[in-house]
C-alpha cells in the first residue's frame, strides 16, 4: 500500500513565538493551500501546537471536516534559550554537526528524532494520506533524514508555505517537493 505524508511548512507569520499569528498575506496563503490540496484525498491532519501552524491548515480542516490533531513533537526546534547574535552561523553549524547543542537548545539529531517518530507512527497507522504541518528548521531535519544532501542552503530556500510529499511504498520512502511559489502569485 502506498502511503503519503504531505509535510507542510506554515504560511507567513508575524513572528517566531508560539503565539504568533499569520500575517494578512499568510491568511491568503492558507486559503490557497486549501485549494492546493482540494484534489487530494486527505485522511488526517496533524499540526504543531504553534498558532501559525494551526492557522495554516484551518481552511483545509474546514473544507474536509477533518479535525486538526495537535502533536508537540512538531514544534519548532529551540536552537538556544539565550540570545545568539550569530544564530544563522550557529544554525548552519548544526547541519554539519547533528550533535551540536547550544545552551538550553536542542541538537539537530534530537529535533530530527522527534519529527521522524511522528512520521514513522503515521506510516504505521491506518491513514493513507496525511498532512503534517510544522516549521522550517524541524521540517528540514526531517527531509535530511530521508536525503542527507538536504542541507543549510536547502533550508534557506524553503518558502512560507512549502509542501513536500513523502511516499512510502513497500517500506521505501522517497520525497518530492510539490510547492511552487510562482503558482500562488498568478
Amino acid at each position: 500500500m502506498n502511503k503519503r505524508i504531505y509535510i507542510v511548512r506554515h504560511c507567513e507569520a508575524q513572528g517566531q513565538s508560539s503565539e504568533s499569528q499569520l500575517t494578512e498575506k499568510g491568511l491568503i496563503q492558507a486559503n490557497y493551500l486549501s485549494r492546493f490540496f482540494s484534489n487530494c484525498e486527505i485522511d488526517r491532519i496533524i499540526s504543531s501546537p504553534f498558532l501559525r501552524a494551526i492557522q495554516s491548515v484551518e481552511p483545509i480542516s474546514e473544507e474536509t471536516n477533518i479535525i486538526i490533531e495537535i502533536d508537540e513533537r512538531l514544534s519548532e526546534r529551540t536552537l538556544s534559550t539565550t540570545d545568539l547574535p550569530d544564530w544563522l552561523e550557529k544554525l548552519k553549524a548544526t547541519f554539519h554537526d547533528l550533535e551540536l547543542k547550544f545552551q538550553g537548545g536542542e541538537s539537530s539529531k534530537e529535533a530530527m528524532n522527534r519529527i521522524v517518530a511522528v512520521v514513522d507512527e503515521v506510516f504505521k497507522s491506518e491513514s493513507e494520506n496525511t498532512i503534517i504541518v510544522t516549521h522550517g528548521n524541524v521540517m528540514s531535519l526531517l527531509l535530511k533524514n530521508y536525503d542527507n544532501s538536504f542541507d543549510f542552503d536547502c533550508w534557506k530556500s524553503l518558502s512560507n508555505p512549502d509542501v513536500f510529499v513523502l511516499n512510502n511504498l513497500n517500506n521505501e520512502v522517497n520525497m518530492e517537493r510539490l510547492w511552487q511559489e510562482e503558482l500562488m502569485e498568478k
